[in-house]
């Protein structure tokens, strides 16, 4: 809030002034006062333009030392920084004893910040709390008898330094870094990983969560969100859309209520809604980097750089769904035309880098019976191996039960239909998704029928896949439980996956390591 404070007072008057942001550490944990990590608190301000970076008040300088190496560390990494920065510290002189007084004198504390010079931690140096004239003497007398470090703008000191340094362009930034989102830890992506975005906090898509916001059951709903991560999710999406609901008051309360608890507050958020107020309220109470589900082109250009300018001013990075003025891009043609206009205004006019930039190509529903949805399956996984070659540095993002709408109350083939797409969708560059993490399925433990019959449907392969697959699923001597038999008509079955619990230990395992669960 301070951070675009002073960026609005400076683009209102027209001057530009140095910022420099210091933070306080809430104990040797390496924790900031908030809750958050270094890592994860880097990534919360990586949008803003900073002169400097560091460590103020805490504890002692020797206790502040291996906090600053880890600023520093940070901030060289070409996988999680920015532009660079100066790295500032004033520590205190010491903790405060039972008196409230500070122990450390000049003598004692001497030693403690040459180690800072020595070791080139620093640029900018001072004193905190317990620090007197006499401490502020001696420091200025260390810097002035040691010889210059370079920092890592390249130069030997501040001089004639009197604006922020420029952060790099959009194209600079893509080749040197990479998409880091935090909630109170940081998660750095890594390329050709896919990261599940847990859906159930969505009154959309839940029932039971909509039944628990509407009956301020926030407790109940909170454990929603901490059964998701303890499923496997990533990042969780917060949808409160819904005509009985006070949305903004809603997600307001709801998204206070998550940074409160610990285990859920970990994990960044996807403030996702179809209202901008409620997306503007969901970002007012986030500490991490978060992501905007979504903005697009349906409105025109002027109205989506407004938004993406401001999503930007917030530090978030954006969803851009692939739908413009014409409508929903359903083909690959129109996916590709859209994405690639949307990725030239947020680059070039929005100040976006490319890395917090996630395309949406639209997954939607197939095998309905209408001939114009057979290929839209297939047209996603185009249009992301397409987006992943010609946009450097974009993301691609889906809502992935969007995909077998057509069979709703078929539960164990719809999971091996999302199973499906997404082992294919991945494969081509697919980076994240909003999926039931506590659904998910091996692809090898689906039959081999059954996943060549999905895949006929996703490859629209045959004009008779749609069909085929909905014979299966109706069809009275198959269960409707799919998961019901261990044979080529099915999923193994359930009862059989837990099985392996009973297992020896070693067993156990090697199961576990091989399946990636706990």
């Amino acid at each position: 809030a301070a951070l675009m404070a002073a960026e609005d007072a400076m683009r209102t008057t027209g001057k530009q002034i140095p910022l420099m942001l210091s933070y306080t550490l809430a104990g040797k944990d390496g924790r900031i006062l908030s809750g958050q990590t270094l890592e994860a608190a880097l990534a919360s301000v990586s949008h803003a333009n900073l002169l400097s970076i560091g460590l103020n008040c805490s504890f002692g300088a020797s206790d502040m030392k291996p906090f600053l190496r880890a600023i520093a560390d940070l901030t060289r990494n070409p996988h999680t920084a920015g532009a660079p920065l100066y790295i500032s510290a004033y520590p205190n002189a010491g903790l405060p004893n039972s008196l409230g007084q500070y122990d450390e004198t000049p003598e004692t504390m001497a030693p403690q910040i040459q180690e800072f010079l020595d070791e080139g931690l620093v640029n900018i140096i001072g004193g905190c709390c317990g620090t007197t004239p006499d401490h502020i003497k001696m420091i200025a007398e260390l810097v002035q008898n040691s010889a210059p470090q370079k920092n890592l703008l390249g130069l030997e000191d501040l001089t004639g330094l009197s604006a922020p340094q420029q952060s790099p362009s959009p194209q600079q930034s893509q080749q040197s870094q990479e998409l880091v989102l935090s909630g109170i830890n940081a998660l750095p992506f890594q390329p050709a990983t896919f990261y599940p975005i847990g859906e159930r906090c969505n009154v959309a898509g839940s029932r039971k969560f909509l039944r628990l916001i509407n009956e301020k059951k926030y407790e109940e709903a909170l454990s929603i969100a901490r059964q998701q991560i303890e499923d496997g999710a990533q990042i969780l999406d917060i949808n409160v859309d819904d005509g009985l609901l006070d949305g903004i008051k809603e997600m307001t309360t709801f998204l206070n209520l998550m940074a409160s608890e610990p285990d859920i507050a970990t994990v960044p958020v996807m403030v996702d809604s179809s209202d901008w107020k409620i997306i503007e309220a969901g970002l007012k109470v986030l500490q991490g980097k978060s992501v905007v589900n979504s903005i697009s082109l349906k409105n025109g250009e002027a109205d989506f750089l407004q938004k993406a300018r401001k999503i930007r001013a917030y530090g978030a990075a954006v969803v851009a769904m692939a739908f413009d003025e014409n409508g929903q891009a359903d083909t690959f043609e129109r996916k590709i035309e859209v994405c690639a206009r949307m990725y030239k205004l947020l680059t070039e006019q929005a100040g976006f880098p490319p890395q917090d930039i996630i395309f949406d190509p639209n997954v939607l529903a197939v095998a309905t019976g209408i001939e114009e949805h057979s290929g839209y399956a297939f047209a996603f996984i185009q249009a992301t191996e397409w987006i992943k070659k010609n946009l450097p540095g974009a993301k691609v993002s889906g809502g992935v039960s969007n995909l077998s709408f057509a069979f709703r109350g078929h539960n164990e083939l719809r999971e091996a239909m999302h199973t499906v797409f997404l082992y294919h969708a991945v494969q081509k560059g697919m980076d994240m998704g909003i999926v039931n993490p506590s659904a998910t399925i091996a692809y090898d433990d689906i039959s081999a029928d059954l996943r060549t019959l999905v895949e006929d449907v996703i490859f629209n392969r045959n004009v008779e896949a749609a069909e085929k697959l909905m014979e299966y699923a109706q069809n009275p001597e198959i269960p409707k439980n799919l998961l019901g038999l261990e044979d080529l008509t099915g999923l193994k079955a359930h009862n059989d996956r837990l099985e392996w619990r009973n297992h020896p230990l070693a067993d156990r395992l090697r199961h576990a390591l091989i399946k990636g669960i706990g």
